[in-house]
C-alpha cells in the first residue's frame, strides 16, 4: 500500500484511482485474419452488380443498333406494293405521292404516314396498310362515298361526300340529289362549312324515299328543305331529329294526297303543317 499524505488545513482531499477495464467472460471470439469485414463485402457486391448492369446495357444497345442496321438494308425496303380499293385515282399517282417508289424501309411505312401523304386526293378517305416481310406491303384504300352533287363557282357539277367535300367532276345525269346553298355571297364552296347540313341530310336519306329527292336546299342558318320529284317540298329545319322527321315524311307520302307545289313542314315531327304553293 502507498502512504497517504495528511492534507493541509483548508485543502480538499482527492483520491485518484487507476481505472480498471472490465472484462466479460465468454464474449470474445477470434476472427480469422483473412475474413472480409461487413463493409468491404457490401462494397464488393455493389461493384460486381454495377459491372453486370453495365454489361447488360452495352449488350442491349448493341442488339438495338444492330437491329436498326439490319432493318435499313435493301432486303427490308419496300419492293412490292399491292393497291386495293382504288377506283378514282391512278396507281402511279398514289405511289409517287406516298413516296413508295423510293423504296422506303418497311418500318417507316404506316397507315398514318400514308394518309398524310395522300391527304390531297379528294376521293381517298382513309388508308390501311398490312406488311408482309421482308419487303412487300398491301395498301387498302377506303374511298369517300358520294351522297349528292353540287355546282361549284364555275357552275361545274361536282360529287359531294357526307362531309361536304368536293370529290371532283360529276356527269350532268348523275343520279344524286343536287345541293343548293341559298346565300350566294358565301358560295365559293359552302358545303364543307355553312352549308354542310345539306350534305349531312343527303347522307342520311332513307331508301324509302331517297330516290324521290331531287334537290336539298340549305340556308345560312342551316335550315334544310327537301324538294321532291313530285314536286312537293318538305321543310326539315335544322338537321336534328332526322329519324323522326324522315318517318313523318314517309308517312305523309304513303297516306296523304299531295298536290304539286304543296309544302309540308316537318320541323316539328309531331305537328305537321301542310300549305299550298305560294301564289304566283
Amino acid at each position: 500500500m502507498s502512504r497517504r499524505r495528511k492534507p493541509s488545513s483548508g485543502a480538499r482531499a482527492v483520491t485518484l484511482e487507476r481505472p480498471v477495464k472490465a472484462r466479460r467472460r465468454g464474449t470474445l471470439s477470434a476472427r480469422p485474419a483473412n475474413a472480409p469485414t461487413p463493409g468491404r463485402d457490401t462494397r464488393s457486391r455493389s461493384h460486381r452488380l454495377a459491372k453486370i448492369l453495365v454489361g447488360l446495357g452495352l449488350m442491349v444497345t448493341t442488339v438495338a443498333l444492330g437491329g436498326q442496321w439490319v432493318l435499313q438494308q435493301s432486303i427490308f425496303r419496300v419492293q412490292h406494293v399491292t393497291l386495293l380499293g382504288l377506283h378514282h385515282e391512278t396507281a402511279g399517282a398514289i405511289l409517287a405521292a406516298a413516296g413508295l417508289e423510293n423504296h422506303p424501309t418497311m418500318v417507316g411505312v404506316s397507315s398514318g404516314s400514308l394518309e398524310m401523304s395522300l391527304s390531297s386526293f379528294a376521293w381517298i378517305d382513309s388508308v390501311s396498310v398490312s406488311k408482309h416481310w421482308p419487303n412487300s406491303i398491301v395498301v387498302k384504300v377506303h374511298e369517300a362515298t358520294p351522297v349528292a352533287v353540287a355546282f361549284d363557282a364555275k357552275h361545274e357539277l361536282q360529287f359531294v361526300d357526307a362531309r361536304g367535300r368536293d370529290l371532283g367532276p360529276a356527269p350532268l345525269k348523275a343520279n344524286y340529289p343536287t345541293l343548293v346553298y341559298l346565300s350566294p355571297k358565301d358560295a365559293i364552296w359552302p358545303y364543307g362549312r355553312a352549308g354542310v347540313a345539306a350534305a349531312l341530310v343527303a347522307s342520311k336519306l332513307p331508301k324509302a324515299f331517297s330516290a324521290q329527292v331531287s334537290q336539298i336546299t340549305v340556308g345560312a342558318a342551316g335550315d334544310v328543305t327537301l324538294k321532291m320529284t313530285t314536286p312537293v317540298s318538305f321543310i326539315l329545319g335544322p338537321p336534328t331529329e332526322l329519324r323522326a322527321k324522315f318517318v313523318a315524311i314517309a308517312s305523309v307520302i304513303a297516306h296523304t294526297t299531295l298536290k304539286p307545289g304543296d309544302v309540308v313542314d316537318v320541323s316539328v315531327p309531331d305537328e305537321l303543317a301542310v300549305t299550298g304553293p305560294a301564289p304566283s
